[in-house]
């Protein structure tokens, strides 16, 4: 059972930055690993993912170019970083490893095996 632990959210103005960590037990056997976001009356979205052998990522086309996601293996962390944030992006962001259709590719997954407790993400106009 892999936990994951998300930090690094918060409130900020349009325009603003953030970057979300997500602290794992359990790394290098995950695989894929990525960032989901869930608004309150909105479906959930697939924000970006990384397949941690090879590096390769894929984010989805709302967030491409603002947000980046990253991995340091020495540390077992993986992150989020979010510039130029728009109030849309207003979200719940929940870390999470294994998608459950088991690829790692675009558009990034929105459902996974494991997930984190997430981390409240505001962002006001």
């Amino acid at each position: 059972q892999v936990q994951l632990v998300e930090s690094g959210g918060g409130s900020v103005q349009a325009g603003g930055s953030l970057r979300l960590s997500c602290a794992a037990s359990e790394y290098t056997r995950r695989r894929c690993m990525g960032w989901f976001r869930q608004a309150p009356g909105k479906e959930r979205e697939g924000v970006a993912a990384i397949f941690i052998g090879l590096g390769s990522t894929y984010y989805a086309d709302s967030v491409k170019g603002r947000f980046t996601i990253s991995q340091d293996n020495a540390l077992n962390t993986l992150y989020l970083q979010m510039n130029s944030l728009k109030p849309e992006d207003t979200a719940m962001y929940y870390c999470a490893a294994e998608p459950l259709g088991g690829v790692c590719q675009y558009p990034p997954p929105s459902e996974y095996k494991y997930r984190g407790q997430g981390t409240q993400v505001t962002v006001s106009s």
